[in-house]
């Protein structure tokens, strides 16, 4: 999944990345027109949005977002923990509200959650062939023995499982699993999907010709 960060607090920031960038794909961004440039370029799976940046308030930015006709499920992020502010963001159209200091195990929890009710897996728990597959935990089991996969080929796996029966291309993919700024090389999902294979299965992904890769039935 890519997430996009916005976010000022230089500290904050950086653990909060840290955090999450094991299990996700994380731009990470300080102000709000910035944040406009990478929405433009790039289809984010989910927004973490603070309300008070150097350029304006999030708050106006993602009441804009929502009028534009964007669903990309959005978590504040911000220290206004009155009862009022939280009904304002939550009425903007946020999905969830978290309150500064919060502890970063809570974020990562509502992040998953708050990306499995958009991808049609509200239980957490998913199977595919001999697999199964804890959303929430980040484990895979096949055969009922856990499989350890990296960073980047659980976002692969996830990004698959958002969109069963869906064929993607190799440049969303690499959209899912890869920052701005990192260097992508040409056959690197072909690498990544190896590995899935040969760890999950065969036919836990599908090549489809000409246009890319859909998620299999992993047997």
């Amino acid at each position: 999944m890519r997430v996009l960060l916005i976010e000022d607090d230089a500290i904050l920031g950086k653990a909060v990345r840290e955090q999450i960038a094991g299990s996700h794909c994380v731009d990470w961004v300080t102000r709000l027109d910035a944040a406009r440039e990478h929405l433009r370029s790039v289809a984010y799976d989910l927004v973490l949005l603070d309300l008070m940046l150097p350029d304006g308030l999030g708050i106006g930015f993602l009441r804009k977002l929502r009028a534009e006709g964007s669903v990309t499920p959005v978590i504040i992020l911000t220290a206004l923990d009155q009862i009022s502010d939280r009904i304002e963001g939550l009425d903007a159209g946020a999905d969830d509200y978290m309150v500064k200091p919060f502890d970063l195990l809570e974020l990562s929890s509502r992040l998953n959650a708050v990306a499995r009710r958009y991808s049609g897996n509200p239980n957490p728990l998913v199977e595919v062939g001999d697999l199964r597959i804890d959303l929430a935990a980040r484990t895979v089991m096949r055969g009922g023995r856990p499989v350890d996969l990296t960073g980047r080929e659980w976002t692969l796996l996830e990004a698959f499982l958002q969109r069963p029966g869906v064929a993607m291309t190799k440049s969303q993919l690499e959209d899912h699993i890869y920052a701005f700024g990192d260097e992508v090389e040409s056959n690197t999902i072909e690498v990544h999907v190896s590995r899935l294979r040969k760890k999950l299965g065969y036919r836990v992904v599908d090549t489809v010709r000409g246009i890319g890769y859909r998620l299999g039935s992993a047997r």
